[in-house]
């Protein structure tokens, strides 16, 4: 399979927001050994957590 005609999609795993692409200013954890992307919105309201490296299911 050729990697340039993928597309990809991009969904916030708090709100569900998508986006085109991998928006560069998105935040990704890694949870439960699975990758997990939050939007700005969702990344700047949970910082403290985030930076606590509190899994999602907490916040």
């Amino acid at each position: 399979m050729d990697q340039k005609n993928v597309s990809t999609t991009t969904t916030c795993a708090r709100c569900g927001t998508t986006r085109p692409g991998l928006p560069l200013t998105w935040t990704c954890s890694v949870e439960n050994g699975r990758r997990v992307y939050f939007c700005d919105d969702c990344a700047r309201r949970h910082l403290r957590s985030i930076e606590s490296r509190l899994d999602s299911a907490w916040w």
